[in-house]
Parts: C-alpha cells; sequence; structure tokens
C-alpha cells in the first residue's frame, strides 16, 4: 500500500505545530517516516537537525519560548523548566542565566553543556503547562531561587514583583516554602526583612 505523503506531511505539522515546531526521530518514525526518509528531509533542508534524533520544520518561524520545548523534547519531557529559566517564563526579576535550568528527577543522567539540571521530585501543584513545555509555578520558582541563597535584595525584588502580578501571596509562599525547604523558606524571611527595612 502506497503512503500518502501528504498525509504525512500534514500528521507531523499538525504534532509539531503543539511542540514549536519541533519533533523526535522516534515521533517522525511513529508517523510514518523511514530513518532513510527522515535523512532524504533534512537533506533536502525540509527538516533542521537540532540534535541527535531532534529535528525542527525548516519553514517554522520561533516564538518566545520555542527554545524551551527543544529542551523538554531532548530530556523525553522528564525536565520542567525551573529557577532563572522559570522567572523568565513568568516574566519576573532580573536573575538571569545564560544556560538553561531545569529540573529533572533523581537518576536523570543526560548531560548538556547548555543546560544547568536541577535533581528532584516535584508535586504536580507545583508545576504548570505551557505550550510543549512545562514549569514551575511562580510560588515554587521563587523558593528555588532562594534555596540557591540568592542575594536578599535581589530576592526581595523577585518577590515583591512576584506579587505585584497577583500570582503570589506572602503567606501562600511562606507556607509553600516551610513544606519545600527550610533553608529556603530563611531566605525568603531574611529578603522580606531587608526590603522592609529599606
Amino acid at each position: 500500500m502506497a503512503v500518502d505523503r501528504r498525509d504525512l506531511r500534514r500528521r507531523l505539522f499538525h504534532l509539531a505545530a503543539d511542540q514549536g515546531g519541533y519533533f523526535t526521530a522516534a515521533q517522525a518514525r511513529a508517523i510514518g517516516y523511514s530513518y532513510q526518509a527522515q535523512a532524504h528531509h533534512v537533506g533536502a533542508g525540509n527538516w533542521l537537525r537540532i540534535d541527535r534524533g531532534l529535528f525542527r520544520l525548516a519553514e517554522w518561524v520561533p516564538e518566545l519560548h520555542d527554545d524551551l520545548i527543544r529542551w523538554t523534547l531532548w530530556s523525553r519531557e522528564r525536565a520542567v523548566v525551573s529557577h532563572e529559566s522559570a522567572l523568565g517564563v513568568h516574566s519576573i526579576g532580573e536573575l538571569e542565566s545564560p544556560r538553561v535550568h531545569l529540573t529533572v528527577p533523581p537518576g536523570f543522567s543526560m548531560r548538556d553543556p547548555a543546560v544547568t539540571l536541577h535533581h528532584g521530585d516535584l508535586v504536580e501543584s507545583d508545576v504548570e503547562q505551557r505550550t510543549g513545555f512545562r514549569v514551575t509555578t511562580l510560588v515554587r520558582t521563587v523558593i528555588d531561587i532562594a534555596a540557591l541563597s540568592a542575594d536578599d535584595d535581589q530576592l526581595g525584588r523577585v518577590i515583591q514583583q512576584a506579587r505585584e502580578t497577583g500570582l503570589l501571596t506572602i503567606r501562600q509562599l511562606r507556607a509553600r516554602a516551610e513544606a519545600v525547604d527550610v533553608r529556603a523558606a530563611l531566605h525568603i524571611e531574611r529578603a522580606l526583612q531587608s526590603a522592609e527595612a529599606q
């Protein structure tokens, strides 16, 4: 039975559209593209090879945070965007990192120089689903930043900006921090006291 190439293209496009134009070799294979066909599409310039076993449609126009979808696929969908990278997704603070920060399960062993990995288990209430990737909630993100012993003034500014969004309250932040990481809760209290003293 002949394969309808238009149907394959349509199915691949629908899959990639939910993933910022990205798709894996395994996903393409499941749709019906043999490894030989995959090599052909890369050679013809229809697909861009992003990494081993990871492609992007050549005509796809990148959008904000599409790179985070790439790292989600790289991690086989086990990573959650966190820390400084999550602050960027939430449009909070001025803490920037040249690397993408991801929280991954204990035992995760993949590595890449463009990524900073934080190993730990996240409960579902600490995670939000975005298009093509998951990110820690703003409350959990602030706690993760505090746990890294962020500068009190910077942390205070992050907390103030986060409060202004209406996505968290100080009571909510304190309660969750005490439940997640006592050390982070102490840093949050110091940052709040420092902000009040100014």
